[in-house]
C-alpha cells in the first residue's frame, strides 16, 4: 500500500515541489526550448516523472509503471478515440467534395477570413466544446479553417486560442459538475462564480483572434463584429450560468453569438477582406513551398482538401472538383453543413435527453486497474479513486462521433469499404499523435498518483491571502499537464477549498478560479497541441505551436489572476 508523502525531501515542501516540477519543466523545455517532437518530449518527461516517483517519493517501481499504463490507456481511450473519429468524419467530407461546398457556404456569410475565424473557431468551436469537448472542437475547427484558406500554423494557433472561454462549461459543464461532486459545494453555485470570470476572457478572445489572423490591421478593420461576438457570448454565458442552466451555458452562448454575428453583418461589413485573404494565400503558399505545411506523409496537410494529381491526391478528387464547380444551391449548402448538424443532433440527444443520457451512463464499465487499484492511497490516507478506469465504450464522445460518421457516410452515399479504408488511413496518419497523448497522460497519472502534483499545489497554496492571486495558476497547471479542465478540478478542487478555509478566503471563489484558470491552460497542453498539429498536418511541429501559444496563455492567465484577486477584495460585490 503506497501513500504519498508531500514533503519527501528533507521534510521541505518547497524543495519537494521543485523536484516534483522537474517532469513539467522537462516537457516545456524540450517542447519550447529545444523544439523536440512532442512524442519524444512526452516520453522523456515520462521517464523523469518515473525516476522522481521512485527515487524521491519512494513509490514502488511496479506501481509507478502501472500508473503510467493506466494513464496511457486513458490517453488512447477516450481522448485519442475522439480525435480519430473527429478527423475520420472530416475525411468523409473531403473524399466526397462536400468540404469544398462548406468553404463556399461560409463565404455566403462572410468571405472575410478574419470574420470566418470568429465564426468557425469561436462560435462553432464553442458549440462543439459544449457538446463534445476533449479535443474535438480543435480537431474539427482546425481543418475547417484550413478549408477556407488558412495556412496550417495560423489555423492551429487560431483554434487553440479560441478554445478557451467555452472550456469551463464544456461537455455539458462536466468540469464544474466534477468540482461540485468533489467539494460538496453545489455545482450551480460554482457555475455562477465561473460565469462571472470566464465571460471577461470571452469578451476579448474574438478581438484576439482577428489580431492573430491579420495583426493590427485586422483589429482596426474588424473590431466592431469581434466585439459584438465577444460581448454577446460573454453576456449570455453570464446570464445562462447564473439564472438558467449551468449545463446549457455554452450551447446558448455559442448560438447567441453566432446569431448576433450573422445579424450584425447584415448591416455592417468590414473593409480589407481581400487584402487579408491575399496575405493568407501568400503565407499558405510559402509554407507549402518550404515544406512547413507538409503532412506526415510529406504531401499536403492531412487537413487540407487535395487536388487531383497533387502530392497527396485522394481517389475522389475528380468528384470533389465536379461538386465545387456546380452552381450554389440551398440543397448543397444544407449537405455541406449536414455532418455538423448531425453531430449537434447526436450529441444533443445523448447529453440533453434524460432517458438517452441515463441509458448511456449505465453502459460505462468501471474497471479497477489490475495491480494498482487498492494499492494506492491519497495524501489524506483515503483509497485513491483514480485507479479505477472507466471504459465509456458507448457514451464516449468518440463513439458518438463514430455514429455521426456512419450517418454522414450513409447520407453522402460513401460505400462501407471506402469508409473503413479512410478510418484505417486516419489511424495510420495519427500514429505519432497517439504515442504523444499516451505518453503525456501516462506522465500525468504518474505525477498524480505518486503525489508530485499535489506537492506542487500544496506549496503554492501556502501563500496565505495572496493565494487568491495564485489560485488560477493551479487550474492552469493542471489543465496544461492533463489537457482537461475536468482533470484539473479533480486534482486541485478540494485543495483550493481547503486553502480558502485556511486563508480566510471564499472557498467557492477559489474552486471557480481553478476552473477558470484551466481554460487558458488548455491551449498549451501537449495533448491539445498534438490534436491541433495533427488536424492541420503539422505532426512533429508541436513545439512551434507551443512557442506561439504560450505568450497568449500567460497573458490571459495574468488577467484571470488579477480578476480573482480583485474579486476576493475590492470587487467582492461582483460575486453572487
Amino acid at each position: 500500500m503506497y501513500q504519498p508523502d508531500l514533503s519527501p525531501l528533507m521534510d521541505s515542501l518547497a524543495l519537494s515541489a521543485l523536484v516534483a516540477a522537474l517532469p513539467l519543466l522537462t516537457l516545456f523545455l524540450l517542447l519550447g526550448g529545444l523544439r523536440l517532437k512532442a512524442h519524444w518530449a512526452g516520453l522523456a518527461s515520462l521517464a523523469v516523472a518515473l525516476v522522481v516517483a521512485v527515487a524521491c517519493y519512494g513509490m514502488p517501481a511496479p506501481l509507478a509503471l502501472l500508473s503510467a499504463s493506466e494513464g496511457a490507456a486513458f490517453g488512447l481511450f477516450p481522448i485519442m478515440w475522439i480525435v480519430v473519429t473527429a478527423i475520420w468524419l472530416y475525411q468523409l467530407t473531403v473524399i466526397t467534395g462536400r468540404f469544398e461546398d462548406l468553404r463556399r457556404a461560409f463565404g455566403l456569410i462572410s468571405d472575410d477570413p478574419r470574420v470566418q475565424a470568429v465564426i468557425i473557431a469561436f462560435c462553432f468551436g464553442a458549440l462543439l466544446e459544449a457538446l463534445a469537448g476533449f479535443g474535438a472542437p480543435v480537431a474539427i475547427t482546425g481543418v475547417m479553417l484550413m478549408a477556407v484558406g488558412f495556412a496550417p500554423v495560423r489555423a492551429a494557433l487560431t483554434v487553440l486560442v479560441a478554445n478557451t472561454a467555452p472550456v469551463a462549461f464544456g461537455a455539458i459543464a462536466i468540469p464544474i459538475i466534477t468540482a461540485g461532486n468533489l467539494t460538496k459545494i453545489p455545482y450551480p453555485d460554482i457555475g455562477a462564480y465561473v460565469g462571472r470570470q470566464t465571460p471577461v476572457v470571452a469578451l476579448f478572445v474574438p478581438l484576439l483572434l482577428v489580431v492573430l489572423v491579420d495583426g493590427r490591421r485586422g483589429l482596426r478593420q474588424t473590431w466592431p463584429v469581434a466585439l459584438v461576438c465577444g460581448a454577446v457570448f460573454a453576456i449570455t454565458q453570464f446570464v445562462t450560468s447564473n439564472y438558467i442552466s449551468v449545463e446549457l451555458t455554452d450551447i446558448v452562448a455559442s448560438l447567441a453569438a453566432l446569431a448576433a454575428v450573422v445579424l450584425f453583418l447584415r448591416v455592417w461589413r468590414p473593409g480589407g477582406g481581400e487584402q487579408a485573404r491575399a496575405a493568407l494565400l501568400r503565407e499558405r503558399e510559402a509554407e507549402r513551398g518550404d515544406g512547413r505545411g507538409a503532412g506526415p506523409d510529406g504531401g499536403v496537410p492531412s487537413g487540407a482538401p487535395r487536388e487531383e494529381g497533387g502530392a497527396g491526391a485522394t481517389r475522389t478528387a475528380p468528384a470533389a472538383t465536379a461538386t465545387a464547380t456546380r452552381p450554389d444551391s440551398g440543397t448543397r449548402v444544407l449537405m455541406a453543413f449536414l455532418p455538423y448538424l448531425i453531430v449537434i443532433a447526436v450529441f444533443s440527444l445523448a447529453k440533453l435527453w434524460t432517458p438517452a443520457k441515463e441509458y448511456l451512463a449505465t453502459t460505462d464499465l468501471k474497471l479497477g486497474w489490475p495491480g494498482l487499484d487498492g494499492h494506492v492511497l491519497t495524501a489524506a490516507g483515503q483509497p485513491s479513486t483514480a485507479t479505477v478506469y472507466t471504459f465509456s465504450w458507448l457514451s464516449s464522445p468518440g463513439t458518438l462521433l463514430l455514429l455521426s460518421g456512419v450517418l454522414v457516410a450513409a447520407a453522402y452515399r460513401v460505400s462501407p469499404l471506402v469508409a473503413v479504408r479512410e478510418f484505417g488511413a486516419t489511424v495510420v496518419r495519427l500514429r505519432w499523435a497517439l504515442l504523444t497523448v499516451a505518453s503525456v497522460l501516462a506522465l500525468a497519472y504518474v505525477m498524480n498518483l505518486s503525489g508530485q502534483t499535489i506537492t506542487i499545489g500544496t506549496w503554492i497554496a501556502g501563500a496565505g491571502a495572496a493565494f487568491a492571486f495564485l489560485s488560477p495558476i493551479l487550474g492552469w497547471l493542471g489543465t496544461a499537464v492533463t489537457g482537461s479542465d475536468t482533470s484539473a478540478n479533480a486534482l486541485f478542487a478540494t485543495l483550493q477549498q481547503a486553502a480558502g478555509h485556511k486563508a480566510g478566503l471564499d472557498p467557492t471563489l477559489l474552486v471557480a478560479a481553478n476552473t477558470s484558470g484551466g481554460v487558458v491552460g488548455k491551449m498549451i497542453s501537449p495533448q491539445n497541441l498534438t490534436i491541433a498539429a495533427t488536424a492541420v498536418g503539422l505532426v512533429g511541429r508541436e513545439s512551434v505551436l507551443f512557442r506561439a501559444a504560450v505568450k497568449w496563455s500567460l497573458l490571459l492567465l495574468l488577467a484571470l489572476c488579477v480578476l480573482v484577486l480583485l474579486q476576493s477584495s475590492l470587487l467582492a460585490g461582483m460575486l453572487p
